[in-house]
């Protein structure tokens, strides 16, 4: 099952999935800490704490840099990094992005 496919499934079991939950659910999965990453994504541990606990949105240019680097799939980041910022505007809408 590919990660655009799984989306659905996890959001059915923990609701809303949000870039920071995928960033963070990515990192740990890879076995990297905090530093690790945030090094890797050249940024700060607290930029990326911030983004992981969604207290910072991601452009959905950055989102698509950070997949890239991390070898996420880019189109999910995107989307998500979209959806997150619609949701922070409260505007009630569901983005599917297709390549």
């Amino acid at each position: 099952m590919t990660t655009k496919k799984l989306i659905p499934h996890l959001e059915k079991e923990l609701g809303k999935i949000s870039f920071g939950m995928f960033l963070r659910v990515a990192r740990k999965s890879q076995e990297l800490t905090q530093v690790t990453m945030a090094k890797k994504l050249d940024m700060a541990k607290g930029t990326l704490c911030d983004i992981e606990k969604g207290r910072q949105t991601v452009s959905p240019e950055l989102a698509f840099k950070i997949a890239k680097k991390c070898g996420l799939s880019e189109i999910v980041a995107v989307q998500l990094a979209i959806q997150d910022q619609l949701t922070k505007s409260k505007l009630n809408f569901k983005v599917k992005l297709a390549a």
